[in-house]
Parts: structure tokens; C-alpha cells; sequence
């Protein structure tokens, strides 16, 4: 490893809260139908970087945080595709919407099971992760990533023309 274990954390951290940070300005930008092509590009990189860099720490099986980082990434490559090869034309529009909250609400998912992992007063709550206070958490953000897909899908329309993303 090129870097030691706290250093590869604090990168990996950093990552993930300049994604969570640029996705919400994305997803606030889709909901508003206003295309925000800088924040978009910090979003998408970031969340790729995040979920790659999931894999760089040592492991010797197969953990269910890989599985997340790896639908998350198959989930941004789609993304990445509908956005700057398709650019948003016909149906890539609500693909590339859908891809970007679903992205999202990874982090989000990750950033949840790791506050109740660290923060001292929420692993009290919910030591397992399995307890009523997790899945009351993971369940409130799965409803409101699903209405936010919703409404961006029907509200963002960009226009007729995205060549400026290619």
C-alpha cells in the first residue's frame, strides 16, 4: 500500500464527504431541472474514487460493504454513460437521474451504518446494527432517496440538447 492504513482512511473519508456534499447539490440541482455540470462531474468522480477506494483496505473475505461499493459502481458507470456518451437523450434522462439518487443514497446508506459504528451514543442505540433505531434510520433515508428519485425523474427535463456535457 502506497499510503498507511490512516492516511488510505482519511483519503477514503475525505472522498466520501465530497461526495455525499456534491450529490446533494446535484440531486437539489435535478429536483430543480436545472443541470449543474461541474458539481455533476465533482459528484460522479468523487463517488467512483469512494466506492473504488472501498477495496483498498485489507480484507480476507468478501464483505458486504464490497457488495455495496460494487452495485454502486456498475450503478455509476450507467450513470456516467447516460450522462456523457448518451447525453440524457430519451430514456438515459431518467436512467442518469435515477443513477445519480441511487448513488447517493449509497453513501448515505454507508455514512448511516458507520455513524451507528462510531459515534458512541448511536452504537449504544443499535450495537449490532440490527436493532429498531438502525432500521428506523436505513428505512426514513430509503423512503426519501425513493420519493427524491421520483420527483427528480419527473422534474428534470435539461432541455433538448445536452452536447455541452460531452
Amino acid at each position: 500500500m502506497i499510503f498507511d492504513l490512516a492516511t488510505f482512511t482519511t483519503i477514503h473519508t475525505a472522498l466520501s464527504l465530497a461526495a455525499l456534499a456534491s450529490g446533494i447539490i446535484v440531486v437539489i440541482g435535478l429536483v430543480g431541472s436545472k443541470p449543474l455540470p461541474v458539481w455533476n462531474a465533482i459528484f460522479l468522480a468523487t463517488a467512483v474514487a469512494t466506492s473504488a477506494t472501498g477495496f483498498g483496505f485489507p480484507f480476507t473475505a468478501f464483505l458486504p460493504s464490497h457488495a455495496v461499493a460494487a452495485v454502486a459502481l456498475v450503478v455509476l458507470a450507467v450513470t456516467i454513460l447516460a450522462y456523457y456518451a448518451f447525453g440524457l437523450s430519451g430514456a438515459w434522462r431518467p436512467i442518469y437521474v435515477v443513477g445519480v439518487v441511487v448513488s447517493l443514497y449509497f453513501d448515505v446508506f454507508v455514512a448511516i451504518v458507520q455513524a451507528f459504528r462510531k459515534i458512541p451514543s448511536l452504537t449504544a442505540l443499535a450495537p449490532t446494527g440490527s436493532e429498531p433505531p438502525f432500521a428506523a434510520a436505513q428505512g426514513a433515508a430509503l423512503v426519501i432517496f425513493a420519493i427524491l428519485a421520483v420527483a427528480a425523474s419527473i422534474k428534470f427535463h435539461p432541455g433538448t440538447s445536452m452536447t455541452s456535457v460531452r
